[in-house]
């Protein structure tokens, strides 16, 4: 019986390369296979794609009624196993191949089968910036292939750049290890151009598969569906995949490419589109009742990001979001180097009437980011390891104009570089930058040695001998080109190093670009990806205005990717949930036109603790927040509040304050604008909805946490209500504001609870509240001491120096109930009308001349 069933299973996947499953079942049964061998075979089909359907990696929201039919690769397939033998070349290990396998197959059993009458799909795949996406919609592909999809349509960006690179990436992974079994409509060097006879490409006599590679480009895209259209009665039997990289850029609310991209959809009678993109948000707010546009209604997934993938997290840290362990929250490796305000008029022209003109002007934090990449590179030489390539990107514009002022002065600094090599100030200077930089990182967290400035600086002769300074821009015709040797480069440059195209080797990046949009600036961030054998010599010049945005972006990203993660066990679907974007005072989420379905979402304190950890050092506003705080605790201990005392703790706990008591701290205590959570009217009026619907928060604990009183380490809240300072150093300490990252502790949030606290996980205490104080908020107050020296182990960490003491404050709100608890955010979309100023101002939405441009080259 097992070996009938086992032949019978292998006759139904060799079936189902010329059927449907149901197809291929009938066959089974008009073969005479028995009853009960059909129903193993339809089980054993049902548990692998059950097995599939519930992989825990990638996380996918799905269609509540898409079927799924693939189970993954067979043993006559010749795509899929190609291309991974080709990647286990290259170098990309064991586990990781797997994880591709896995993805890939969950994201192709989500696409028709390809032997259905009709199909019209939408999807989407969110990955991280330069992580892999290519890679992965090549095994998408492959495996798409291996089943009986024909036409392949990428869309490859906006710039020939990308689209070049994309066409070479395929055409080695996919089409030369099989090149009898593909035909390539589009070539390394051109964009498509129409074949004659477009019929003899789709006719049953040709079997081939089918490879187009092009941009999002308004006549390259018209020719190509009037090319289809030419065959429209031979496309019947052509099941297509359409795959759009960087599907946020040109393909949403523009009026050519969105357009055409659905012409193209309509004219294919089977066709599957998905959407690629690191940064989704216009993905996402794309109408979804607009039957007629490309909202991935069917499927979202979520890919992983991979073990040593440098993102914004890694770099930048972000905020810590609800229900997390603020001390298990990475806030970035110390990567980022600041340039000055003063520098960016320097290097960046401040109008469009002065680009043409601007000569820019080597700063002092540009030229330490020069001398560190040639060092850096001279260190990768002496380790021998990763790529050959060595980039620095300076981005400091969109004008080609400004690009080309950089090459007199970078090459006259390079050539005073080589002529001071031999001197001993110049030494001096670069072992000192280089000494501090390799203090920075360890080398060893990465599992590399020290390089000592001894040793590099053999190397440093033959760096800068090999460097070139590129122009890389939509007008220049030396351009950078990974295909012919290792290259050594400081590439000057805008859009066209932006978006998808991969900088091989990238070392430093000096970036000063005025972008004000979420998706625009993710995408310049060229430095994400991955560096192996160099891990510990990345770096990042910008000002503090954006590595603050970037920090903001990588947060924004965390509650994008969780609410996808959530959503997806809670059973909805992407017609039945909206992801929520957090937005930002400074910066647009995409632009206008992309937003004009959104709507402002709701939002909940529900379960959430909330705390403060930024705060400005002037007086006035620290002894407001002191004053705050002794009001509202002068007020509960007057009360007749009942109040428990730790003098050995230095804590007291007063119980069941009227929400009046919380409601009015929270008018008069100011939170620092940077605490975006932190939102003291957004708060009230959540007490104040949930108070309404009678569910919670008529009553607060309040606990003063603070030390056992030695000395003068004292702070007063009230007569009788006194403990002592507690210490909360800086991670960030600027003129105007501290950054102490964590204020309260994970048993911070179970001060007011019985039990073993100390021992409780984040998850028990959320559950604790619930059993103990299901209705009651928990408000704390710490008094910061205004020094606050970090301790001998806290290397990373500086002095408060505040002009007063600080009063942190932590909140801890109820879980909550049905709908019953949520408000509108404040959101706020604006920007400063420019339009009176001289010349205009260089804030730059994205740059989509390219959509329209004739040149197909």
């Amino acid at each position: 019986m097992d070996d009938r069933a086992d032949n019978a299973y292998e006759t139904f996947e060799m079936l189902l390369n010329r059927d449907t499953p149901e197809g291929a079942i009938k066959r089974l049964q008009q073969l005479g296979v028995s009853d009960a061998i059909v129903q193993g075979v339809r089980k054993r089909h049902e548990d692998r794609l059950l097995a599939i359907r519930e992989m825990e990696e990638p996380q996918s929201v799905v269609l509540g009624n898409r079927y799924t039919w693939y189970t993954g690769p067979q043993d006559g397939d010749k795509f899929w196993p190609a291309l991974a033998r080709i990647l286990a070349r290259q170098g990309l290990s064991t586990s990781s191949i797997e994880d591709l396998d896995r993805s890939s197959t969950r994201i192709v059993s989500l696409l028709n089968h390809p032997l259905e009458a009709r199909f019209s799909a939408r999807g989407l795949v969110v990955g991280y910036v330069q992580s892999g996406k290519t890679t992965n919609f090549t095994a998408v592909a492959a495996k798409a292939a291996d089943r009986g999809y024909k036409l392949f349509i990428v869309l490859a960006g906006i710039h020939n750049g990308l689209r070049r690179q994309t066409q070479a990436r395929l055409v080695q992974q996919l089409v030369q290890p099989n090149s009898s079994s593909w035909m390539q409509i589009t070539n390394l060097d051109h964009d498509f151009v129409p074949p004659a006879n477009p019929a003899g490409f789709f006719g049953s006599a040709n079997r081939t598969q089918l490879l187009c590679v092009v941009k999002k480009n308004a006549t390259v895209l018209r020719k190509l569906v009037q090319w289809l259209r030419a065959a429209r009665e031979y496309l019947g039997d052509t099941p297509t995949l359409i795959i759009d990289d960087e599907a946020d850029q040109a393909t949403v609310a523009t009026n050519t490419i969105n357009p055409l991209i659905l012409d193209m959809l309509g004219t294919l009678p089977k066709a599957a589109y998905i959407g690629y993109t690191a940064s989704p948000f216009a993905n996402l707010l794309i109408n979804p009742a607009d039957d007629n546009d490309l909202y991935p209604r069917d499927f979202i997934v979520n890919l992983p990001k991979p073990a040593d993938h440098f993102g914004t997290e890694v770099l930048f840290g972000r905020l810590v979001l609800d229900g997390e362990d603020p001390t298990e929250v990475f806030d970035g490796y110390n990567m980022i180097r600041t340039v000055p305000d003063e520098d960016v008029s320097l290097v960046r022209p401040k109008t469009r009437a002065e680009a043409e003109d601007f000569v820019p002007v080597l700063t002092d934090s540009l030229r330490r980011a020069v001398r560190y990449f040639w060092m850096a590179t001279a260190a990768r030489r002496v380790r021998g390891t990763g790529k050959p390539h060595s980039t620095m990107l300076v981005h400091t514009s969109v004008r080609t104009s400004v690009h080309n002022s950089f090459r007199a002065p970078l090459e006259a600094f390079r050539e005073r570089t080589v002529r001071g090599l031999s001197d001993a100030k110049v030494r001096s200077e670069m072992r000192a930058i280089w000494e501090e930089e390799t203090a920075c990182v360890s080398a060893a967290e990465f599992g590399e040695g020290k390089v000592d400035f001894d040793e590099l600086a053999a190397h440093l002769p033959g760096v800068l001998e090999d460097c070139r300074i590129i122009m890389d821009n939509s007008s220049s015709v030396d351009r950078l080109d990974y295909e012919n040797g290792p290259v050594v480069a400081i590439a000057v440059g805008g859009n066209t190093l932006s978006r998808g195209l991969t900088l091989e080797g990238l070392i430093v990046s000096y970036f000063v670009r005025a972008v004000t949009v979420y998706d625009t600036l993710l995408q310049m961030g060229r430095w994400f990806g991955y560096r192996h054998g160099y891990e510990d010599l990345p770096r990042i010049w910008m000002t503090k205005e954006l590595q603050d945005w970037f920090r903001h972006l990588a947060t924004v990203e965390a509650e994008m990717r969780r609410d996808i993660d959530i959503y997806m066990t809670e059973t909805k679907d992407p017609m039945t949930f909206a992801v929520r974007l957090r937005t930002h005072p400074a910066l647009r989420v995409t632009a206008a036109a992309k937003m004009q379905d959104a709507v402002t979402a709701s939002a909940g304190y529900g379960g959430q603790r909330v705390q403060t950890r930024y705060f400005r050092k002037d007086r006035e506003w620290l002894l407001g927040n002191q004053e705050a705080a002794r009001k509202l605790i002068t007020a509960a201990a007057s009360a007749r509040i009942s109040m428990e005392r730790s003098s050995e703790e230095g804590r007291f706990i007063f119980r069941g304050v009227p929400s009046d008591y919380v409601l009015e701290f929270l008018q008069n205590y100011r939170f620092h604008e940077r605490s975006e959570e932190c939102n003291g009217t957004m708060m009230s009026q959540y007490i104040k909805a949930r108070i309404r619907n009678g569910s919670a928060l008529g009553r607060w604990n309040i606990v003063v946490a603070g030390n056992p009183v030695k000395g003068d380490n004292v702070f007063e809240f009230a007569e009788g209500v006194a403990v002592g300072r507690v210490v909360r150093s800086a991670i960030t300490s600027e003129p105007d504001f501290i950054d102490i990252k964590t204020l309260m502790s994970r048993k911070d949030a179970a001060l007011d609870l019985s039990g073993p606290i100390q021992t409780w996980s984040e998850k028990e205490i959320r559950k604790q509240r619930v059993a103990q104080l299901p209705d009651v908020g928990l408000l704390v107050l710490y008094p910061i001491d205004s020094v606050s020296n970090p301790t001998r182990n806290q290397a990373d960490r500086k002095p408060l120096n505040a002009f007063e003491h600080v009063i942190g404050v932590g909140l801890v709100f109820p879980e909550p109930r049905n709908s019953d608890s949520t408000v509108p955010w404040e959101a706020n979309y604006i920007s400063a009308d420019l339009s009176a100023v001289p010349g205009g101002a260089e804030i730059e939405d994205e740059d989509l001349s390219a959509l329209v441009d004739e040149d197909l080259a």
